[in-house]
């Protein structure tokens, strides 16, 4: 199956960090793209796009029909991906009821192929802490899928595979921790970049991750969409890491000083149970720690995407090239305090940002809703 040009493609959160990179590969691709986004929200990663814009609210049946109509693919990349919402009933209806009104809709519509972006989070991760990179095979344990985020993708997950169990022609991409350009949230891996570019990263677990850049993962939803399994799980990644190894990346990358003070993973897990007692639970607030994410910061998830590789061949390119790329962009994007910018010895586009200071007063620490509904 390929995609030939003036293929009518959808992309549900198609102004997300993923979904705005797979409508960048489909136009190069010369598919039309329906960018499916979420009403009433500005979609910076469209700009200069030529795509026709549908907002449809993936819990409103009738909004998501609209707009797959005349579909010959699907990318179902929207999702709720936040560490904690005032009523964690919401990551269920947009996570799993949103996924299920996709799947309906394309059904309906005839489509011929449905990729669903899920999450590593789903997986086992028994063997990533014995320092073995887990695989599509690594069953988690439910009670270990620690917040509403991993569970809602769990239980949406089952979904998708209920309907490939039923004739569906759908395939899961499950990707690791996108770097690259486009991440204007940021997610919780670029936020680690931001954090350590704006000197607000006193101290890191000593865990590891999967480092991979948003455009090979891309180009890798388009590879399950050409050669894909229907009901087949494929794990996309990069390079596991560990975070002192990332944060050493990004000191060379950067020039700006390494971070040293290693915290023990009690600590960040008491930061963050305090953080959400006191802010989430007695202050019905956002917590500044959600314990979701100190849990997530404390966890070896490292992953070997060789189904991948071997089946669709998938190829990625190494971290440093995914940390340079996350780097420009951040720099670029006015995401770094004038000083910090200063005191780094790479930097792109210095007179641009010059400019850009001159115009604007804009904050330099922009607050992230972790529990908005974006996408990935």
């Amino acid at each position: 199956m390929t995609i030939t040009p003036g293929d009518r493609v959808a992309v549900t959160g198609a102004g997300g960090f993923i979904g705005s990179a797979i409508t960048r590969r489909l136009l190069e691709h010369g598919a039309s793209v329906v960018a499916v986004t979420e009403p009433a929200r500005e979609h910076r990663n469209l700009r200069g796009l030529d795509v026709e814009v549908q907002p449809a609210d993936v819990r409103d049946p009738g909004s998501v029909r609209r707009a797959l109509l005349g579909s010959r693919f699907v990318f179902h990349t929207a999702a709720l991906y936040g560490f904690w919402a005032k009523d964690p009933s919401v990551f269920y209806r947009v996570n799993v009821e949103g996924t299920r009104n996709v799947l309906g809709a394309a059904s309906a519509e005839g489509v011929e192929r449905i990729v669903y972006t899920s999450t590593v989070g789903t997986l086992g991760l028994e063997s990533a802490a014995r320092g073995v990179p887990a695989t599509e095979e690594a069953v988690a344990d439910v009670s270990h899928l620690f917040g509403h985020y991993k569970r809602s993708k769990y239980v949406a997950e089952h979904e998708v595979l209920r309907a490939a169990a039923e004739g569906v022609p759908v395939c899961l991409v499950l990707p690791t921790f996108p770097l690259g350009p486009g991440d204007h949230r940021p997610t919780p891996t670029g936020k680690v970049v931001v954090d350590f570019l704006n000197g607000r990263l006193p101290g890191y677990v000593d865990t590891a991750m999967n480092v991979a850049h948003v455009d090979d993962l891309a180009t890798g939803h388009l590879l399950a969409l050409e050669r894909g399994a229907p009901g087949r799980s494929y794990i996309m990644g990069g390079e596991n890491v560990s975070m002192r190894e990332l944060l050493v990346l990004l000191a060379e990358v950067t020039g700006l000083q390494p971070v040293g003070l290693r915290v023990p993973k009690a600590i960040a897990l008491a930061a963050g149970l305090l953080s959400e007692t006191v802010e989430g639970r007695v202050l019905r607030r956002e917590p500044a720690v959600p314990l979701e994410a100190a849990r997530m910061s404390t966890t070896t998830m490292i992953f070997d995407d060789s189904r991948a590789r071997r089946e669709l061949g998938y190829v990625s390119r190494s971290a440093r090239e995914a940390v340079e790329d996350s780097v420009r962009w951040f720099f670029d994007n006015g995401y770094v305090h004038r000083r910090r910018t200063r005191a780094a010895s790479w930097v792109p586009n210095l007179e641009r940002l010059e400019e850009m200071w001159s115009r604007t007063r804009r904050s330099w620490s922009p607050r992230y809703n972790s529990a908005q509904h974006v996408s990935r």
